[in-house]
């Protein structure tokens, strides 16, 4: 009998995988992914991009609330599965990863044991890392911590936002994840324990919340740039923009910029440099600026600077951005 997989996964990333699983001929018999949840203001009813994908493909779909309901462990284990892969989805219980006879495999977009976590991508951009890649390997009981299987290691270049990078990965993981599928079933992988001399000095890679998003200018520009890649497109560097003729402070989404040399006039930290025209500067902690070249205000569409300017005007001379996050936004 062919050999029966079942997929796990939620956004785009997972479900390039998905497609590139049945388009090479492998036998998925089942799709697990979120249940279908609200999106956007008008708190529509929406499906996650496995889903998407797995309705496109007439695959059989489980999105189980709870992944230890003794009914969808039922449900599942009707599937007989011999192999689960993972790609972008929840931390399983023992009951779920344990199933299939061949275990379950994740691909995790790093090079592990760097990076484990839920933002492997957007971390090593923001830390200023020059390599990337993505991993295969089999799930245990802890996060992101079993034995390799495959790695393919990729270049993060200096202009590199998380949205290309996530596009690099995925070209390099699909074909992975069903090298890593073909060879399982094969019997030709000797998996490989992850060794770890010091545990306390591995970048790690946790979860992005709102709070991060903020940028305190205070930083050096080096750092304030690298933010911006690492959370564009999204969930986007925020900046606070102070505008002296109303007394309002609008977050402002900051989704991409170019790195200037250092001024040779001082400037205050926050302070704006534009012609109103066709560019926006923000002077950071060492008197260096970042160019903005790409915006949004909250609940409008992105623009480029120009386009940005041609409906906003700044005060240069008064309008600043703050240094911190602002609690209240």
């Amino acid at each position: 009998m062919e050999n029966r997989i079942v997929f796990m996964g939620t956004p785009e990333f997972a479900s390039g995988c998905l497609k590139a699983l049945v388009n090479d001929g492998l036998n998925v018999v089942a799709v697990v992914t979120m249940p279908d949840k609200p999106i956007g203001r008008g708190q529509k009813t929406g499906m996650s991009d496995v889903k998407r994908c797995a309705l496109e493909l007439g695959l059989p779909i489980l999105q189980p609330q709870k992944l230890k309901d003794p009914v969808f462990l039922k449900e599942l284990a009707d599937f007989r599965a011999d192999l689960q892969i993972v790609v972008a989805f929840r931390m399983l219980p023992q009951e779920v990863w344990s199933m299939p006879h061949l275990g379950t495999f994740n691909l995790h977009a790093s090079l592990l044991p760097l990076y484990r976590g839920a933002a492997p991508i957007q971390r090593a951009i923001w830390n200023g890392e020059i390599q990337s890649g993505v991993t295969t390997f089999l799930l245990d009981k802890d996060l992101d911590t079993g034995a390799i299987l495959y790695q393919e290691k990729t270049a993060i270049t200096a202009e590199e936002t998380a949205g290309s990078l996530h596009d690099k990965l995925l070209r390099l993981g699909a074909p992975l994840v069903v090298k890593t599928a073909r060879d399982l079933f094969a019997g030709n992988i000797t998996p490989k324990p992850q060794t770890v001399s010091n545990e306390a000095a591995l970048p790690t890679a946790p979860k992005i919340f709102k709070q991060d998003c903020f940028v305190d200018f205070n930083m050096p520009a080096e750092k304030v740039f690298r933010q911006i890649k690492a959370l564009s497109p999204y969930p986007g560097a925020i900046g606070c923009l102070q505008q002296f003729s109303t007394q309002k402070t609008l977050p402002v989404k900051l989704l991409d910029a170019s790195l200037e040399q250092e001024n040779e006039k001082s400037y205050e930290q926050g302070r704006i440099i534009s012609d109103n025209k066709h560019f926006v500067k923000i002077v950071c902690g060492d008197n260096r600026t970042i160019s903005i070249t790409k915006i949004q205000l909250a609940g409008k569409k992105q623009l480029t600077i120009e386009e940005f300017l041609r409906g906003f005007r700044l005060d240069v001379s008064k309008d600043l951005f703050l240094l911190g996050v602002i609690n209240n936004q």
